[in-house]
């Protein structure tokens, strides 16, 4: 059977200066990356991506070690978080806690938690409907990869689910379309 993973971009550089879907991946959060591409074997899998620069530098290194391109999915963004720009931590924290406390509401102009939901998984549905058989990594983001785990799961939308940090996947069975694993490290994969 097919391997489906989603997999979340590792540490970034913050820049307050830089538009957020902008910002690449921090040395560190590189170097984990790399890492990861050196130990797996991603001979024939699919590799899967927003348009995010630290989505993109997430799925290059994994795609060449596959031998493969990238599929870039601009629909698979992050949650919509113009309105609001750069936040700086504490706020951010506070801010994302009301996004998935209050789902079906625009939390100061972001986009809502229910209407990111369905987005990816039009997004993942429509991937895994054209690469079925195949095993397919899907590299993204916190948020919108928590929404994702919480409709697989059957669990109501809420930050309970979500990763601790970044780089972090789960992987899921794409006939039944349910949750095998919840978040784990990325260096626990291929380990």
């Amino acid at each position: 059977m097919a391997q489906v993973l989603y997999l979340t971009h590792p540490e970034v550089g913050i820049d307050p200066a830089v538009a957020v879907p902008d910002w690449g991946l921090s040395a560190h959060g590189a170097a984990r990356v790399a890492d990861l591409a050196k130990r797996g074997a991603w001979n024939g899998w699919h590799v899967v991506t927003s348009a995010e620069r630290k989505a993109l530098e997430t799925a290059w290194p994994l795609a060449a070690a596959a031998g493969a391109a990238v599929e870039v999915r601009p629909d698979m963004h992050e949650n919509d978080r113009s309105a609001t720009g750069f936040l700086p931590g504490a706020e951010f924290e506070a801010v994302a806690d009301a996004f998935f406390a209050a789902p079906e509401v625009s939390v100061r102009g972001w986009e809502r938690a229910v209407d990111a939901q369905a987005r990816i998984m039009r997004e993942v549905q429509a991937v895994l409907a054209a690469q079925r058989g195949r095993d397919v990594i899907f590299c993204g983001h916190g948020a919108v990869g928590t929404l994702l785990y919480c409709a697989l799961a059957g669990e109501a939308i809420s930050r309970r689910w979500d990763q601790t940090g970044g780089g972090h996947y789960f992987s899921f069975d794409p006939e039944h379309m349910t949750p095998e694993t919840h978040w784990q490290a990325l260096e626990t994969l291929w380990r």
